[in-house]
This record gives structure tokens, sequence and C-alpha cells, in this order.
């Protein structure tokens, strides 16, 4: 006697499965077809929890981001400035490489006016926001620098994953070459 088990669908599950599709297969994959074919239900089943793929897309940019918070958090406990800052743009980068089509539904997030996404995003600014505290900056300065390491750490993640930096330099040595001239950058700021 087969037993047929039945996924247990709810808006994480759901989340869940097309954060994976995204991550193997690219988030243009990602439709409530390839969602339900992978969560093994029919494609009706999946709008008792979410009402249709703008949604899910608007979910999974939330999820995503918070998922990318813990991660530079984690990252950033029992560090301190310069090591905090390396730690936190580390731990983006490494986010960005294992979650990638998770990573490009946070950027291409296609409702910037969510509520719930504009929670998310201000919470993962504050994490930014606090590794820079120590440095003392004037509000100004300090929102500079959050938009200047996020640039930093995005750009270099994006044009990394984009097959960009082809020359046979090590991109690790790179990456931290950059982050550094950031560091100094606003340590020099502080003086």
């Amino acid at each position: 006697m087969l037993l047929c088990t039945r996924v247990r669908l709810d808006s994480q599950t759901i989340v869940a499965a097309a954060a994976g599709i995204a991550d193997l297969n690219g988030l243009d994959n990602v439709t409530l077809t390839s969602v339900a074919n992978h969560l093994g239900v029919r494609k009706p089943s999946l709008y008792n929890h979410i009402n249709g793929l703008p949604e899910l897309k608007g979910q999974l940019a939330i999820w995503g981001t918070d998922q990318l918070r813990v991660k530079i958090s984690e990252a950033a406990i029992g560090k301190s400035r310069h090591e905090a800052i390396e730690a936190i743009a580390e731990a983006y980068r490494l986010f960005a490489k294992e979650r990638p089509g998770l990573y490009r539904a946070i950027v291409s997030s296609p409702d910037r006016e969510n509520l719930e996404l504009k929670v998310a995003i201000k919470k993962m600014m504050a994490v930014i926001s606090m590794v820079l505290e120590p440095y003392n900056l004037s509000a100004d300065d300090r929102t500079h620098a959050i938009r200047g390491l996020r640039s930093l750490m995005h750009g270099f993640a994006s044009l990394e994953e984009a097959g960009w930096f082809a020359a046979p330099v090590d991109r690790e040595e790179s990456y931290q070459k950059l982050i550094n001239i950031f560091i100094r950058g606003i340590e020099s700021s502080c003086d």
C-alpha cells in the first residue's frame, strides 16, 4: 500500500520553493507553474496562499532581504569597526554567490512601495548602520557611508556573478582591497 504524503502548503513553503527554483534555474524561471510542479501540487492550490506571481516575487524579495540581514548580522557579532565591516562585506558577497536567484529577487524587487519590503530593507540597513556606529559619523555622513558600502558590495557581487572579472587576478584580493579602501576612507573622515 502506497501512502501519499501531501505537501502542507503555506506562503512560507511557497516562497522557499520559489527561492530554490530561483537559485537553481534563475529568477526568470520562477513561475506559478514551476513552483506548483516543484511542490507537487496543482497551480490553483497556490492561490489559497498568494495572489499571483507579482505577490510571490514581492514575498521572495522580502524573505531574501530578511535572510541577507540575518547573514550579515551573524557575521558582525563580536566584531567592531574594520573587522565588522570586513565581516559583513564577506557575508554579503557569500550570500550573493550561494543564493544567486534569491539575491536577484532582492535587488530587482517589483514593488519598492511594498510596506513589508520597506520594513525588511530598513532592518537590513540598520545592521549596516550599527556596524558604522563606532565611527561617530554625522547622520548625513552615515547615510552616505551606508550607501557607499552597499554599492560596493552589490556592485562587486553583481559584476562577479555576471562574469565580468576575467583577468587572471585574484578576485578575493580585489574585493578585500576595495573594502579596505572604503574602510580607510571612513577612518580618515573621523580624524
